[in-house]
Order: C-alpha cells, then structure tokens, then sequence
C-alpha cells in the first residue's frame, strides 16, 4: 500500500490542519503509505477550494460512492458527526472524526463501523503529556492521590460574540462539555486510567443571551443580529474519581476571559508532582523543575532533532494522521479509537445528570 486515497468533510479550520496534515505526513512518515487528497466537501461554496484536492463538492455524500476514497476525515461540526460517521462506516471506509463524536454517548457509538476509527484527541499527542505518560506508568511520582486538569478558553467570553450552532442545543449539544470537556475527560483517562465515578459536578451558563449573526459565520465574529437563548453550559467543573483511588477535578470554561487556550494538569502523587501548560507545549514540569520534551518521547523524534525546540499544534494533527495511517495499514488501532469518544461522552453524560 504506496498511496491512501483520502477525503475530508468540513474546510472550516479543522479541515484545513487535517489537509495539512495529510500533505505533511510523508515529510515526517516516509515510511508510511503517501495520502492522496481525492475529494473535499463543504457546504459553503467555495471553501475546499485551493486546498489541493482532485475535486470538490458542497455535498458529502458525493464521496459516499467515490471508489477512490478508502479513508475519510470528518470534520464537520458536532451535529453533523453520526449521519456522516455512520454512513461511512457502513461502507467499511476508515475514518478520522473529531471529537466529540456526535451529541451524545449514543451518537458515538452509531460510526462503529469495519474500517479503523481514530477520534481527533490530540492533546495526548504532545510529546511532553507521553513524557508524563511513562513517569507515571513507571511510578515516577509514586502513587497518584489527586489531580486538576483544566480547559480554560475565552473564544465565547465576549457577550456579543454571535450566536452560532456551538451554542443550541440541537447542533452543539451539551455545550463546554463536548467542546473542550471531552478532551480534558480523555486526558484523564489517558495519563490515570479509567474514571470509576463522578462524585461531583455543577454548570452553569454564565451569558444567557447572544446577537445572532448575519449571514455565514467562522464562529468568531460578534454578532449583529436579535438576541436569542444560549441553550447550552458555558462553564463545568467536577470531581471525578479514577479505578485507582485518586481524586481529579475537572474545570473548563468557554468564557474565561483572559484565559486564551489555557489547557493542562497538575497532578500529585505520594513522591512527587507533574504539572504540564498547553502554551508551553514542550515543557514538563517535574516536582517544580522544568523538563524539556526531546527525542524518546513520544512522537517527537519525527519532528525535531534536539530536546527543547518547539512543537506547535499543527504537529500534533500530523502526528493524529500518522497513527490513522498506522492503523489502516497495520490493521490495528492507534492512538484514540471510538471506544475512547464513547467513554469520554459517558463520563460527560454523568456530570450532566446531577442537578444544577
């Protein structure tokens, strides 16, 4: 297998890092199969254009019946995740969907499929979170007693910023907690294991209306139109506990202002600490002291040459691509699978049952 034909679903930005991704990955991956990119497909008339696929449509399904296409990427919004998941798992077509895999628990498990399924959890991709990963599996900080992973962002902090489909319920579902609690529940369950029960849990919704936008939308913009109810939590925190006994709280919020994508953990064990900041993608620290990310951890090695040069984000979707390709041509699964979507959005629907 020299070459995997491949289409992508939703050229908003997140198709535009998995076309890019694509393009990169024989630059990092030479030894695996090179993508080709086949077909791109948007709603919006003219976005997959000049993104270097053989073709383009305003219709997904198109691609249902292409022969060229043996692997999908979606990357539409959320809504949209288990009618299109589904239909091509039933085609046998691997897929690479992000999270949170639909709307709910159920939605995730209806793109099971034949063909391998990788789920676009990529902040256990960086280099330093696989450092911390083997500290941790070797006993590095001794037992772990407790931990607080936070997923802070202020892209909805604004009042006025325009009512999208991020924020109704019917297309954005339960709101912060897919977005971005999804990815801090997996990196829980990555770094400590499984997630016995959720002790705790409140939400809240903190701007209780937005301006409508006018016309298409990036997600970005203020709003200009009549105010209209925000359907779903913008803020969540809960205390979780793991199979081996440590308690976790998790907190994320889509309206902390000032916080512009201030994702990580600290965690603490009975020897020791680790604590690792999203913004400072490369850096680990290490009972206070900092520990640079370097060849040997993780996927590092395919990027750099040295400890202590920087990774971007960007990297981690080429690294998500490789193990999708990985799995295709080795026939086992790499990296995040559906059962992770799964779990992570039962979990989700447990904080959700307790009472505000």
């Amino acid at each position: 297998m020299d070459v995997i034909g491949v289409g992508v679903i939703g050229l908003g930005w997140m198709g535009r890092v998995h076309t890019q991704a694509y393009a990169r990955l024989p630059r990092h991956y030479p030894d695996l199969p090179a993508p080709r990119l086949i077909a791109g497909a948007d709603d919006v008339p003219g976005r997959a254009d000049g993104h270097g696929f053989a073709s383009v449509t305003t219709d997904w399904r198109d691609l249902l019946g292409d022969p060229r296409i043996e692997a999908v990427s979606i990357t539409a919004p959320n809504f949209l995740h288990r009618e299109i998941g589904a239909a091509f798992a039933a085609t046998g077509r691997h897929i690479w969907i992000e999270k949170p895999v639909g709307l709910s628990a159920a939605d995730a498990r209806a793109v099971a499929g034949t063909g391998q399924v990788c789920v676009g959890f990529n902040y256990r991709h960086a280099p330093a979170v696989q450092r911390a990963r083997a500290i941790l599996r070797d006993g590095g900080i001794g037992a772990v007693t407790h931990a607080r992973f936070r997923f802070f962002s202020d892209y909805a902090a604004a009042p006025d910023a325009a009512l999208t489909w991020r924020f109704e319920r019917e297309r954005g579902g339960n709101g912060v907690l897919g977005d971005l609690g999804a990815h801090a529940v997996d990196l829980v369950r990555h770094l400590l294991g499984e997630i016995d029960a959720v002790v705790a849990a409140d939400r809240a919704i903190f701007v209780p209306e937005r301006p409508a936008p006018r016309g298409v939308t990036t997600g970005h913009e203020r709003g200009t139109g009549p105010l209209r109810p925000v359907e779903n939590d913008d803020w969540f925190a809960a205390l979780m506990r793991t199979a081996g006994g440590a308690r976790v709280v998790v907190e994320a919020s889509r309206v902390a202002a000032g916080e512009q994508n201030h994702y990580g953990f600290t965690i603490h064990g009975t020897r020791g600490m680790l604590s690792w900041d999203f913004r400072r993608m490369g850096e680990l620290l290490v009972d206070g002291r900092t520990v640079f990310a370097g060849p040997g951890d993780g996927e590092y090695a395919a990027f750099q040459p040295a400890a202590g040069i920087a990774m971007s984000y960007d990297d981690l979707k080429v690294i998500e691509a490789a193990l999708f390709l990985r799995s295709i041509t080795g026939g086992t699964p790499h990296g995040p699978t559906l059962n992770d979507a799964v779990r992570a959005a039962e979990i989700l629907e447990m904080i959700e049952a307790f009472d505000r």
